[in-house]
């Protein structure tokens, strides 16, 4: 039986970090099933619905999303691991952490800026906010 692995990915080098993580357990002989997930966040003011069709809306979701997530999924390519790749619209956290509970993923594994003190108090943190949320383990790969 695999691990259903869903991987926050936002084209940083944080996600490729996370990304790695992922290669070091299957490397370590367990058995994955990546799925990597872009959230885009969502459009909100009402303007912006009001001028520019939904299509055209939808569009810049798929291609942004598409964007963040090649080099995540080249990586895992490179390695000879397939993966399937997701793109949703949202607040990040609260996304993530239902995606991965309406799919029925084992583990959600995110990379992190690793800032501590008043730059994460002040800048806030996805990360501690899908650890909150989150009804599966989370491991966090912080900045090395």
């Amino acid at each position: 039986m695999s691990l259903r692995i869903l991987v926050a990915v936002d084209g940083s080098e944080y996600s490729l970090r996370a990304v790695a993580h992922v290669l070091r357990l299957r490397d370590a002989r367990c058995d994955i099933e990546p799925h990597l997930l872009n959230v885009q966040m969502p459009l909100e003011s009402g303007h912006v619905k009001q001028f520019i069709a939904r299509e055209a809306i939808e569009e810049y979701y798929r291609d942004e999303g598409l964007a963040q997530l090649q080099a995540a999924s080249a990586a895992l390519e490179a390695a000879g691991q397939p993966c399937t790749t997701h793109i949703a619209v949202g607040h990040i956290a609260p996304t993530v952490t239902r995606y991965a509970a309406e799919m029925h993923f084992d583990l959600i594994v995110i990379g992190t800026h690793g800032r501590t003190g008043l730059r994460h108090a002040v800048m806030g943190s996805v990360a501690t906010e899908v650890i909150k949320l989150a009804t599966v383990p989370v491991t966090v790969v912080r900045n090395a």
